[in-house]
């Protein structure tokens, strides 16, 4: 069995289609948030999936003459590799859910410590973030049938459930079924309270990023179901910057829109890494409950810290304020 990942094609032009292996495989066509949008995918086995090394991506050293920032003379826990990655956000979660958070956002880039959304295939990004969220969700191995993890659509989670997730008791689940015309506010809906059991304790939420809908099955799964049993809700490298930033005009997406104002100020960062790439480049960094802050890349797996502060900064503000000015 293969398991096949998303990818997509912007102003006409197809993004190349490549995996782990070489089986291809085409997937549906949508339409919505100004991409012409497939879900393809990329496929390879299941042995090459069980074996993936995640310590074999580490952080690369940048081009050029080291930077010499005003910098805080104070430690810093930014990861070396995923290993220790994935650690960090498993020790964040559990931190935030013995403190009663039951909103929370696990973010991190996956082709790489020092990359952005985008720079791999989207479709090796997002099987990256499968591979990752199996290891992360090992802090819930006790209760991994109580632990319901939701995948954007019924095809993510068939094909999970017969690759990375073989074997595993966990509960896998869908936000929404693949349907062209939902992106125009047609199709059949997914009722995300006919997916819940009240033995349900944790849910899980696989990169809801990919279709409009996906999010906007998150805030109701939240509404009809998990608020009021305050039950927690963990959204694993869901790109939500993406609706904080406008990036979905409210004018065409209200309910996006809406969730921006609403929902997501719930949410807490409990582990977050976006990297700022150009002359003035650094990475915006957290780990719960510790503070945010802002550093710059001195070399290899080396940092030195610029700023730090209680609340989330806009990326806005790191980029054009803070690492500029550092």
């Amino acid at each position: 069995m293969m398991l096949h990942s998303p990818t997509w094609k912007r102003h006409g032009s197809m993004a190349a289609e490549l995996g782990m292996s070489n089986s291809l495989q085409k997937g549906n066509t949508k339409v919505g948030s100004g991409f012409l949008q497939t879900r393809p995918l990329i496929g390879f086995s299941n042995k090459g999936l069980k074996n993936v090394k995640l310590e074999k991506h580490v952080v690369r050293s940048q081009s050029g003459s080291e930077p010499k920032p005003k910098v805080i003379n104070k430690s810093i826990n930014f990861p070396k590799d995923y290993n220790q990655l994935v650690e960090q956000a498993r020790k964040a979660a559990q931190a935030a859910l013995k403190d009663g958070k039951t909103l929370l956002e696990v973010e991190f880039p996956t082709a790489g410590l020092d990359t952005v959304p985008g720079d791999e295939e989207g479709g090796i990004e997002m099987t990256t973030s499968i591979v990752l969220m199996k290891e992360f969700c090992t802090i819930f191995k006790d209760e991994s049938p109580t632990t319901r993890i939701f995948f954007p659509d019924m095809k993510d989670m068939e094909l999970a459930k017969t690759s990375i997730f073989d074997g595993t008791s966990f509960k896998l689940d869908y936000l929404t079924k693949p349907n062209g015309l939902e992106d125009f506010g047609f199709g059949r809906k997914v009722k995300m309270a006919d997916r819940v059991q009240a033995s349900d304790k944790v849910f899980v939420v696989a990169y809801p990023y990919f279709n409009v809908n996906e999010m906007i099955a998150v805030e109701e799964l939240y509404k009809d179901s998990a608020a009021a049993s305050k039950r927690p809700i963990i959204i694993f490298n869901g790109e939500l910057d993406r609706i904080r930033s406008g990036y979905y005009p409210a004018f065409f997406y209200p309910k996006l829109g809406s969730i921006a104002k609403e929902f997501l100020p719930k949410f807490e960062t409990v582990y977050y890494i976006h990297n700022f790439k150009g002359r003035s480049g650094g990475v915006l960094f957290r780990m719960y409950p510790g503070p945010w802050q802002v550093l710059q890349r001195v070399k290899d797996d080396k940092y030195v810290l610029l700023h730090e502060q209680a609340s989330m900064p806009s990326l806005k503000e790191v980029a054009l304020n803070i690492l500029p000015t550092a």
